[in-house]
């Protein structure tokens, strides 16, 4: 086994008790901290309290400690390969200042010790600087020096970038089940809608690479004319509570059409979820940070700049 320990700590020009009122709001609808959608949000099964289990992305834990406005403590469960404890507390430091820091200790065993040498302490490391950012940002109105990420971690942050679910063609996509007489073939794909993505379907336009028609619009889809080649076809954009989900439906009229869908069918699942997690991602990482949403700074990236652009 391996030990770890890893601290980064920040002192920040505000009250501990405005830090501490941030802390408090770890895991809820209204997370001003935790760097997403940038980075899978962070969930607990009920409010952040003792006895509270929940992770963000692969990453599980489950609340041991909380002293409201201090200290929160959560530790991993020892199958996870990393078994130790996360812990982030906020104390004063003098008149209107305060210290947030942020401390892991645990044992890496099995392949978990080359992961974090060489993956997992690269993106920790950076999350636990936005998660400061984001108190700054919310607390103090901006941050004097924001992380920046390294090439490996914008490397691996793509690879590691969530991918679509297939999934059937959902009942609240009204539109799409009901544009076509018939279809002759149907499918769908869905990503999460995290904090802070646009609930707009235009705003997902880009997955589709190219200004097809808009058909109609209404109760958070969007329907699109994507007909090519003789191929009747549509394509659904559905905003939801929880997901966004790219549908299509084609239909191949006629010896022309056919031979094409026969050769394009073959490449379409997989350009769709390529497209889809790309706009995803790009999206994402162009939105407003926690910190911004819920401080006084500006966003500080535009929807068409870079996604790498941390």
């Amino acid at each position: 086994m391996t030990a770890i320990r890893n601290v980064h700590e920040r002192v920040i020009e505000v009250p501990a008790a405005a830090a501490g009122a941030l802390l408090d709001r770890l895991s809820a609808a209204d997370d001003p901290i935790f760097p997403t959608p940038a980075w899978p949000r962070m969930r607990l099964d009920g409010p952040l309290a003792v006895g509270s289990d929940g992770g963000h992305g692969r990453i599980r834990y489950h609340v041991t400690a909380y002293e409201p406005g201090r200290r929160v403590r959560f530790d991993t469960p020892p199958d996870g390969g990393l078994d130790g404890y996360h812990e982030l507390t906020v104390a004063p430091v003098g008149a209107g200042r305060c210290r947030v820091r942020h401390v892991l200790e645990c044992e890496a065993r099995g392949l978990l010790r080359f992961q974090w040498a060489c993956v997992i302490r690269h993106l920790h490391d950076t999350m636990v600087e936005e998660i400061f950012d984001n108190i700054e940002r919310a607390a103090a109105g901006g941050v004097a020096r924001p992380v920046r990420w390294t090439p490996w971690v914008r490397l691996l942050h793509r690879l590691g970038w969530a991918r679509p679910q297939a999934v059937a063609t959902p009942a609240g996509a009204r539109l799409i089940r009901t544009c076509l007489d018939r279809s002759d073939y149907e499918d769908a794909y869905r990503m999460e809608l995290l904090p802070g993505l646009p609930r707009d379907p235009a705003a997902w336009t880009g997955i589709l690479r190219s200004a097809f028609p808009v058909l109609d619009q209404a109760d958070g889809e969007l329907l699109l004319d994507v007909n090519t080649a003789g191929l009747t076809a549509r394509a659904s954009i559905l905003v939801d509570e929880r997901y966004v989900t790219l549908s299509t439906a084609v239909k191949a009229d006629g010896l022309r059409a056919r031979l094409y869908w026969g050769v394009v069918r073959r490449v379409h699942p997989f350009m769709a979820r390529t497209m889809f997690r790309r706009t995803h991602r790009r999206l994402a990482l162009a939105a407003p940070s926690a910190g911004e949403r819920h401080g006084a700074a500006p966003p500080r990236v535009s929807v068409t700049g870079s996604p790498d652009e941390k």
